[in-house]
């Protein structure tokens, strides 16, 4: 194993030689890391984290198709609402995932901080299979029925979800390189897409699958559809279930273990043997050697504040926030209800009265998403891939959301003229998956990216998931007001979407006001997370850790081999 190249770094001298020497270690092992060629490694980091999202998205998304199932099957609790779900079952379905992963990402963000990435990473996976079987299993008892319980079951998975954002974008973020960030963090957030795409799949080839059941059955008797939407949604625990293993098997960054652990000889080992093109994988720790910490900037509540508080991080941190929560408002009103919308705009249906059958509407949902993920969702991520590390984040993310606003004003003002014509559809869904292209090249993207890039190592996890959880919060927010919009005035008038509009003038408004907290942020690429962090890098560290600390003893046992395998 080779050292750092201490002799390279220019620091001023210090008249205490531990702090002097500590400072070189540290400096020399970061920018090691800063300035590493893309390795295997980094193929693994990008595996690992990428399942999570793809099942994530898999199963944030896949409600909107169960949801019409659900209602085909269970409407018979509340008659009036024919073959579809009440609306405050519905709207309760589909806010209940955004609640738990609000949550998820605020806890699992702040103890990623203080225990470490590591040691959260695969509970939050834990989480989610337990929440999607839950869901599969689901049943209708005296005492409460089966959507009620599939609330609480995706509460449950959505804790399990918010924990995913914070975690793998900022272990992503930490094992790469300044000028691959970007693109590896980008193509972690990818997975999402394809994570989309899958419940799309899945969803058609059981509906074919089930045809002949479904065409025999009357449409107040679909039991068939029963066992459809248990397997679609149950289906998402599958790939989390594969991930798992190497989630609770990736070793710790080398940033947590030197700036939070403050054991920044072990960071610098850590970090030679994962950057070795030759390593097997195998991190090797030795229990009995005696730590040493350092004394550098600790997670405290004073010290939050105290960094916070500073408007050049205030303003960052509020950047961040108020951008995801501005995207997130059109990225899921739009997202889980886009199987309402299409119903209301089918390219099927002649007219606007015109109605279909059960087995045509669950295809052409299917086969309608299909088509939104390969026409915009999956060429906008990949399309910010290529552009993320040359363009940089600011510029993507403001050309998005421009183009946002514009798409969402044409769709708004003009959607009474396009939902009563097969042209006006065919317009209606064209504009829909350019949105969906610009939202993923643009800031669907970057909102993930700049929170994990943007803050120093003590609190970028934390930041992070406050940032992740204000867009959770327009992401509730947005569905309830698609509620209130669109919920018909009482059950015999159904639902047409008809006030639709409205809700894309809103969205338009809230991308006008991401343009402006975009300004807020710095561009970061190319630049390394300790110069984003705004603190001064050569005088970090502060000494070696008084007695009173934990500063010399024996690392735990149970820690001498942390596999990454892929």
């Amino acid at each position: 194993m080779t050292g750092p190249d201490y002799e390279e770094i220019g620091l001023e001298e210090s008249q205490d030689p531990h702090s002097r020497f500590l400072s070189r270690f540290r400096i020399a092992a970061l920018a090691k890391v800063n300035n590493a060629a893309y390795s295997r490694f980094h193929v693994k980091v990008c595996i690992v984290a990428g399942i999570g999202f793809f099942t994530d998205a898999y199963d944030i998304f896949a409600i909107n198709i169960a949801s019409i199932m659900l209602g085909y099957v269970y409407a018979g609790m509340n008659t009036p609402y024919q073959n579809s779900l009440p609306p405050h079952l519905d709207i309760g379905l589909k806010i209940a995932t955004p609640c738990g992963t609000l949550l998820g990402q605020l806890i699992f963000g702040w103890l990623a901080d203080v225990v470490g990435r590591k040691r959260m990473y695969g509970f939050e996976l834990i989480i989610i299979i337990v929440g999607t079987f839950g869901q599969a299993v689901s049943a209708n008892y005296q005492a409460i029925n089966i959507i009620s319980l599939l609330i609480v079951w995706r509460f449950i998975m959505g804790i399990g979800i918010g924990g995913d954002y914070p975690l793998s974008a900022i272990i992503s973020s930490e094992f790469a390189s300044k000028h691959i960030r970007g693109r590896m963090m980008t193509s972690v957030f990818a997975c999402q897409g394809w994570g989309q795409l899958t419940a799309a799949i899945v969803s058609t080839i059981l509906v074919a699958i089930f045809r002949t059941s479904i065409e025999s059955y009357t449409i107040k008797d679909l039991d068939p559809v029963d066992v459809l939407w248990r397997l679609l949604i149950g289906l998402g625990g599958v790939p989390a279930a594969i991930a798992l293993y190497f989630r609770l098997t990736i070793p710790e960054t080398p940033r947590f273990v030197m700036d939070i652990e403050r054991n920044v000889k072990q960071a610098a080992r850590d970090a030679d043997i994962f950057l070795n093109s030759k390593t097997t994988g195998v991190f090797w720790v030795d229990p009995e050697a005696v730590v040493q910490r350092v004394e550098a900037p600790r997670h405290t509540r004073r010290d939050f504040l105290n960094y916070f508080s500073k408007w050049k991080n205030g303003m960052i941190l509020l950047g961040t926030a108020w951008s995801w929560f501005a995207l997130d408002t059109a990225f899921y009103g739009l997202g889980l209800n886009n199987s309402q919308l299409l119903s209301a705009n089918s390219t099927i249906s002649g007219t606007c009265t015109t109605s279909i059958s059960s087995y045509n509407q669950l295809m052409e949902i299917s086969v309608g998403n299909i088509i939104l993920s390969l026409a915009g969702l999956i060429p906008g991520y990949w399309v910010a891939f290529l552009f993320i590390d040359s363009w940089g984040r600011k510029p993507i993310q403001l050309l998005g959301f421009t183009m946002l606003a514009i798409i969402f004003c044409c769709m708004g003002f003009g959607y009474d003229k396009m939902r009563c014509s097969q042209g006006g559809r065919i317009a209606f869904v064209v504009l829909f998956c350019l949105g969906n292209f610009f939202q993923n090249f643009g800031p669907n993207t970057t909102t993930f990216i700049l929170p994990g890039e943007a803050f120093p190592t003590r609190y970028r996890s934390t930041a992070h998931g406050i940032s992740a959880a204000a867009g959770k919060l327009g992401a509730i927010l947005s569905q309830v007001a698609f509620d209130l919009v669109t919920r018909p005035k009482n059950a015999t008038d159904g639902n047409t979407l008809s006030q639709v509009y409205f809700s894309f003038e809103f969205y338009a408004f809230f991308m006008l006001t991401g343009i402006a907290s975009t300004l807020l942020i710095p561009e970061t690429k190319g630049r390394t997370l300790e110069d984003i962090s705004n603190e001064d890098q050569d005088d970090f560290v502060k000494g070696i850790a008084g007695d009173s600390d934990d500063t010399l003893y024996p690392q735990s046992a149970g820690t001498t081999e942390i596999e990454m395998t892929p």
